[in-house]
């Protein structure tokens, strides 16, 4: 069975900004997701428990898209966002902090305590 997506936040509106081929990827990676699958391009996001990042590399950028799968029956994504540091792989705290905060909220909405 495909679980519905449920966008947390601005998730949906950013994602909407990105290229094309972007788009196309995350999409697919969203709707492996959906149904209990994993994109190669999706690896766990550190420090929470069953949610993945989706990168995504389009000319010299980068693009990430965060979803959480174990909250019910739902794929929540939590945040698409282009990564602007020039060096390293971390992820920005600003980025990071709204990805903690919306998965905070995708399980209030979810009813997880």
């Amino acid at each position: 069975m495909e679980k519905k997506i449920e966008w947390v936040g601005t998730s949906l509106i950013d994602l909407r900004a990105f290229p094309d081929q972007v788009k196309d990827q995350v999409g697919f990676a969203l709707h492996l997701a959906q149904i209990g699958k994993k994109h190669d391009s999706a690896k766990p996001f550190r420090g929470l428990s069953g949610v993945f990042e989706i990168v995504s590399d389009h000319h010299s950028d980068t693009y990430r898209a965060v979803y959480a799968v174990k909250l019910g029956d739902k794929i929540y994504v939590l945040h698409a966002f282009q990564k602007k540091a020039k060096k390293g792989i971390k992820t920005p705290k600003l980025e990071v902090d709204i990805i903690k905060d919306r998965f905070k909220r995708a399980k209030e909405i979810a009813g997880i305590k």
